[in-house]
């Protein structure tokens, strides 16, 4: 999920290192803005509709931040979203159970429901659980760094930045996207699966549009909200913003504390959030600005010293966690009930751990699992130099735009896709008959690796990270650019003295 950017994070780059399209935009004189705008705007739509990048070829690749990593977990788990909605898109009722059950289930048997193995199946749950925690460490970075620094004065400076800029830096994308993607298919005139229904005018449309976004985007609204029709994979992102207020207020209420009451603190939010009330969303954000905390007093030396003694053993200890983080992550996700989970093969006594509080039980497993994976890859250099490749640097600067994406794709495209090579589905024969068994393959291989199932990838695959690309460049990048703009262009500037 998109963070907010100041010092280390994980989005594409930095406020101030982003690609732009020209000149900044100047703070005040707003004809001079509407004339930049223009400008900016004609080279801006060629440069995103056009795979070339702004950078030579030839250019020496950038260095990497301490937390380039970072970028590369959160790219690799946005793709791990796009094939898990996939796999549950393509495959009918009884492969679903089998893909988001454990090894055994219902004495089934299939390589991809595999402990660890599955996770590359069926692992947008764990994606989506690690999203969150890294949200919260890189969220906290800046913050936390001016509070052991004792900088109160830069800290509130900074907080009131985050919090100006972090809605317009959420939504604008989600908005502008899903209003195109209404648009296409009210202008096309095409069927999708996907929870839109056809009006008479495009009015209408762009009226029931409106109305859903904007409860949508009001984070208090006690009403029917969470799932978008235009892009229901979206339900994160209220989510996201609601843990990042967490960080937030959670960074100006700690800022005073000392070290060890601090993280005394930071640790019983997190315990607070996942055992006493049904909080998980939040404990994920909390555990991540807990980490971060830890990780910046161990880079200086000054952790704790009950964290020294296992200071030998750390190797072990890291290896340790990331094979737990690795079971814990394919954690069924049939049903929500704490008594089903206890019939599948591998998971009876675990079932047991969950709290009271905690209505859908993977959800809790998936906090561990994902603080633990998000902690312990630092500390495992060769998972480490895995994210830190050009591929997963890359699936970083485009997560958000890919998470964005997905979905659409697969509903306009992918569906006669998967209709036309012979995978059955009874709406695709009622609504897009003229696609069904086109092309024909065969269903043979692996649950989730099957020809017909890989075949199509061919095309979607291409198509979903060129779009991804385009609102990257188009949207992603300019919600980070302006909202730091508009931040700048309406703080109050300091009263000068009289000479």
């Amino acid at each position: 999920m998109p963070s907010d950017l100041e010092g280390p994070s994980i989005e594409p780059k930095r406020d101030d290192e982003l690609p732009g399209a020209g000149a900044a935009p100047p703070s005040s004189d707003m004809t001079a803005v509407a004339s930049w705008l223009a400008s900016a705007g004609g080279s801006g739509l060629i440069r995103a509709l056009t795979l070339w990048s702004s950078k030579t070829t030839s250019s020496p690749p950038e260095k990497l931040r301490p937390t380039a990593y970072l970028d590369g977990l959160r790219g690799f788990a946005a793709f791990l979203v796009y094939w898990h909605h996939h796999e549950l898109w393509a495959h009918l009722p009884p492969q679903l159970l089998s893909l988001e059950s454990s090894y055994g289930f219902r004495n089934l048997h299939y390589f991809a429901a595999l402990p660890v193995i599955r996770n590359f199946f069926h692992g947008g749950h764990f994606a989506v659980a690690t999203f969150f925690v890294i949200s919260g460490y890189v969220l906290s970075a800046k913050p936390m760094s001016l509070i052991h620094a004792g900088e109160q004065a830069k800290l509130a400076d900074n907080l009131a930045s985050a919090l100006f800029r972090r809605w317009l830096r959420l939504y604008i994308p989600i908005i502008c996207t899903t209003f195109i993607y209404m648009t296409f298919v009210h202008a096309s005139g095409i069927w999708v699966d996907g929870g839109i229904q056809f009006r008479a005018t495009y009015f209408e449309a762009v009226w029931e549009w409106y109305a859903e976004i904007k409860n949508f985007t009001f984070v208090f609204n006690t009403g029917k909200v969470g799932w978008l029709s235009y892009n229901f994979h979206l339900w994160s992102i209220p989510v996201e913003f609601k843990g990042s207020l967490v960080i937030y207020t959670a960074l100006l209420a700690f800022s005073r504390c000392s070290r060890n009451a601090r993280l005394w603190c930071e640790a019983g939010l997190v315990f607070y959030f996942l055992y006493i009330t049904d909080g998980w969303f939040c404990a994920l954000f909390a555990s991540g600005m807990l980490l971060n905390d830890l990780e910046q007093l161990a880079a200086k030396d000054e952790l704790p010293s009950f964290f020294t003694q296992f200071r030998p053993y750390k190797t072990t200890i890291f290896y340790a966690m990331l094979a737990v983080a690795m079971y814990l992550g394919g954690c069924p996700a049939h049903s929500a009930d704490a008594t089903e989970l206890r019939k599948n093969p591998g998971w009876y006594l675990l079932s047991f751990l969950k709290p009271q509080a905690v209505f859908d039980v993977k959800w809790f497993f998936l906090f561990w699992a994902s603080v633990l994976l998000v902690a312990s890859t630092p500390h495992v250099a060769w998972l480490k130099r895995f994210f830190e490749t050009r591929f997963c640097q890359y699936l970083g600067r485009i997560s958000f735009s890919l998470y964005l994406v997905h979905g659409p794709v697969l509903w306009a495209l992918g569906d006669r896709l998967y209709a036309a090579v012979g995978w059955p589905k009874d709406s695709r024969l009622a609504n897009i008959p003229q696609w069904v068994n086109i092309f024909p393959l065969p269903m043979s291989g692996p649950l989730g690796l099957e020809i017909a199932f890989l075949a199509p990838h061919v095309i979607l695959l291409p198509v979903t990270f060129y779009l991804a690309e385009v609102v990257t460049r188009a949207f992603d990048e300019p919600s980070v650019r302006f909202p730091q703009w508009l931040y700048k262009t309406t703080s109050a500037r300091p009263a000068r003295l009289p000479a």
